[in-house]
């Protein structure tokens, strides 16, 4: 299972974070598509445990978190400015 889900996991991870810094405009959709790749790594991990599954999925979960918060804290920023 760690061999299938680690290069679209991979590619989660860096093409997320690109596209989150460099198209604002889609970051709501985009974050939407990470959560989803999260719990596909979710599903691989429940049917066949491995810690190189976990060491894969934690880094995703943290940069998914990271992105939601910046993008709710942001929202609010914007909100109180105008």
């Amino acid at each position: 299972m760690t061999s299938a889900l680690s290069l679209p996991l991979l590619f989660a991870m860096i093409g997320g974070g690109w596209a989150y810094l460099y198209r604002p405009e889609r970051r709501s959709a985009l974050l939407l598509t990470l959560v989803l790749f999260q719990l596909l790594g979710a599903w691989g991990y429940r049917q066949e445990p491995s810690m190189e599954l976990l060491l894969l999925l934690a880094p995703l979960a943290l940069s998914v978190f990271a992105m939601l918060l910046h993008s709710l804290l942001h929202v609010k920023d914007t909100k109180s400015k105008s």
